[in-house]
C-alpha cells in the first residue's frame, strides 16, 4: 500500500505488506485467508490514483428522464382527472395559504378559544377523531343538515373545523399524530367533508423539510385517496373534485420546494394520468 494512502486510511488489523514482486496469480483463488488478503493489496497496488470517466454528453442529453414512483396509487378513470390548469391553481392557492400560516402562526395562536373548545392530548387517538370529525361522522349517524353549522349548532356533534386559533396552537408532532389518525380513519372509510377541510388544514401546517414518517403518511393518504376516487360511479359525485385536491397537494408536498414548479407539475401529470 502506497504511504498517503495508509494516512488517509490507516491499518486496523496486522496484515503484512505484500511484495509486488511476489508470483501471485490473480485469477486463480486463494488458498488461505493470508493469501487472500495479500491479493488484495496486490489488486489495490494496481489501481491508478485518479480515474476519469469518459462520458459522451450527447448520449445524456438523449436519455435524460423523470423518475416517479406511484406505488400502490391507482390511475384516473376516463374522465375524473382535473385539468393541468386546475392542479397549478391548487398548488399555487396552497402554497400561497401554507406560506400565511407560517407567517402569522404566532399571531392566531394567541387568540382566545371558546370555552368549549377543548383539545384533546396528542395520544388520545379517538377524541382527536371525535374533535375533527364529530360525534356524528365518528359514531356513524345518520347525516345532517349540510347548513347545520351555519345556524351555530354543536360542534362537538358535527365537528370542530380547523380553525387558525386552534391548528396555530398545534407543533409539529401533534400535527403528524392527527394526521396519522385521521388518514387510518379514512383507510377504513369514506370520505367526508370534515376530513378533507382537517388534512388540507394539516398538510398546511407541515413544515419542510419533511420527516421521513410524514412522507409515508402523506403517500399513505394519496394512495387512499386514489383508490376512493377508482371507485366513483360518476364524474359529478361530490367526492371527485376534494380526492383529486389531496391528491394533488401530495404531489406537491414530495417536492422538496414550491419554487420548483416544473418538477412539480410533471409529478402531478403522473398522478392523474
Amino acid at each position: 500500500m502506497k504511504s498517503d494512502v495508509e494516512e488517509l486510511m490507516p491499518r486496523l488489523l496486522p496484515v503484512e505488506t505484500c511484495d509486488t514482486g511476489e508470483d501471485f496469480n490473480l485469477n486463480e483463488p486463494p488458498r488461505n485467508p493470508q493469501e487472500y488478503l495479500r491479493q488484495v493489496q496486490l489488486e489495490a497496488s494496481l489501481c491508478p490514483d485518479v480515474v476519469v470517466a469518459k462520458i459522451d454528453p450527447k448520449k445524456l442529453r438523449k436519455k435524460q428522464s423523470v423518475n416517479v414512483s406511484l406505488t400502490g396509487c391507482q390511475a384516473a378513470p376516463q374522465g375524473f382527472s382535473p385539468s393541468l390548469k386546475w392542479q397549478r391553481q391548487q398548488v399555487s392557492n396552497f402554497s400561497e395559504i401554507r406560506q400565511s400560516i407560517s407567517k402569522h402562526r404566532q399571531h392566531w395562536s394567541g387568540h382566545a378559544l371558546d370555552d368549549n373548545v377543548l383539545m384533546p392530548k396528542q395520544d388520545a387517538e379517538e377524541q382527536w377523531k371525535k374533535f375533527c370529525l364529530g360525534e356524528n361522522v365518528y359514531l356513524n349517524s345518520p347525516p345532517i343538515d349540510p347548513g347545520a353549522e351555519d345556524r351555530g349548532l354543536d360542534y362537538v356533534k358535527v365537528g370542530f373545523p380547523p380553525f387558525l386559533s386552534i391548528v396555530s396552537r398545534l407543533n409539529q408532532a401533534t400535527i403528524s399524530a392527527v394526521l396519522e389518525y385521521l388518514i387510518n380513519w379514512f383507510e377504513e372509510r369514506e370520505f367526508v367533508p370534515q376530513l378533507g377541510r382537517w388534512l388540507y388544514a394539516l398538510l398546511a401546517c407541515l413544515e419542510k423539510p419533511l420527516l421521513p414518517e410524514a412522507h409515508s403518511l402523506i403517500r399513505q393518504l394519496a394512495r387512499r385517496s386514489s383508490e376512493v376516487r377508482a371507485n366513483l360511479e360518476s364524474q359529478e359525485d361530490e367526492r371527485l373534485s376534494p380526492l383529486n385536491l389531496m391528491i394533488c397537494l401530495v404531489a406537491s408536498q414530495e417536492n422538496l420546494s414550491f419554487d420548483n414548479h416544473i418538477y412539480i407539475y410533471i409529478y402531478i401529470y403522473f398522478f392523474f394520468t
